[in-house]
């Protein structure tokens, strides 16, 4: 295993460090907990609150995303692992500006239980208002008869996007709930694994894969997939993601979407363009347009080989949120 590290224990925190020296502008460490980071961009009296967070290892998720139009604060867990409910307590204190806070995460079992209990304790402490939001995304994970079992993938960015230019338009907590669950609910991703990634505590690789293979459905910490069988090409691959997905969100000529390929950390931008190459010439023969395209390193694992396929079914509401401007250290967009 060959990492620009320095001790494996401290990747984290020197991460951390190094992101906040990097990006003064968008970003600060609160002084109370080094894995509490907030935004530095002004939040308005009145303003709903963004949390997102989970674990390390997925950059630019998640701290990568705080900045005007995405997320407020987030708390950093370490290696694909869950952050405690201290940090998630002194983020929300912090980015709270009088109107509640919206918790973002995916459906994991550590985040759900420390997030939840961050909730209850920022509720009991300081009398903060929070609404969790579940991503839920991964169509592999669950069936389509038990969608609150299923993981949170790359399409969180998209529910990210959505529930932050909702907060940054004034939206009561109510109303940014109710928009970023309806963004939920219309998102679907499917993934292709080509190749694991090394932890860097344990330098053992996450799964294993023949040379030659692929792994359809693996999640992002290295979960089983659904099917496992030889490398295709990339136009074979992109029609199993998609055919997946057009199924689940029953694709129509008329509907507008908004589409995602994103790397998982080893994929090159050429290969990801061909993937969307692919699919854009899928849904156009369809007679489906995509109003906004995103292709790039969304949600990473570390060093993984895939690739992850996010669409979105949009409605008038959702394409506006889609549309507005985001400004953070790893992703800005103009409206």
């Amino acid at each position: 295993m060959k990492k620009l590290i320095n001790h494996p224990d401290a990747v984290v925190d020197e991460m951390v460090e190094g992101y906040v020296a990097a990006y003064p502008q968008y970003v600060a460490v609160l002084p109370t907990n080094k894995r509490a980071l907030i935004g530095t961009h002004e939040r308005t009296q009145g303003k709903v609150g963004v949390v997102i967070g989970g674990g390390s290892g997925h950059e630019p998720a998640f701290m990568g995303l705080i900045g005007k139009g995405m997320a407020d604060g987030v708390p950093v867990g370490n290696i694909f692992a869950s952050p405690p409910p201290h940090p998630i307590v002194e983020v929300t204190k912090a980015i709270h500006s009088g109107a509640g806070v919206i918790y973002m995460y995916g459906n994991y079992a550590g985040d759900c239980m420390n997030f939840d209990m961050a909730a209850e304790l920022a509720d009991l402490e300081e009398g903060i208002r929070v609404e969790t939001v579940l991503v839920t995304d991964d169509i592999a994970s669950a069936s389509e008869n038990e969608m609150h079992r299923r993981r949170g993938i790359a399409g969180g960015f998209l529910v990210f996007k959505t529930a932050g230019a909702a907060a940054e338009r004034g939206y009561a907590l109510d109303e940014v709930v109710r928009v970023t669950r309806k963004a939920n609910d219309r998102l679907r991703t499917m993934g292709v694994a080509l190749a694991p990634c090394r932890i860097p505590q344990t330098g053992q690789p996450s799964f294993t894969l023949e040379e030659g293979e692929m792994e359809i459905g693996l999640g992002i910490h290295g979960e089983p997939g659904i099917q496992r069988g030889l490398i295709a090409t990339a136009d074979e691959t992109a029609d199993i993601l998609l055919d997946a997905i057009i199924q689940e969100l029953r694709l129509v000529q008329g509907d507008r979407v908004v589409v995602l390929v994103n790397g998982l950390g080893s994929t090159t931008r050429m290969e990801l363009l061909i993937t969307y190459r692919r699919v854009d010439t899928r849904l156009k023969a369809l007679e489906v347009e995509i109003a906004r395209s995103y292709v790039g390193e969304y949600v990473t694992s570390l060093e993984m080989g895939g690739c992850s396929l996010s669409i979105m079914k949009l409605d008038d509401e959702l394409e506006d949120l889609i549309q507005d401007a985001a400004d953070t250290p790893m992703f800005v967009q103009m409206r």
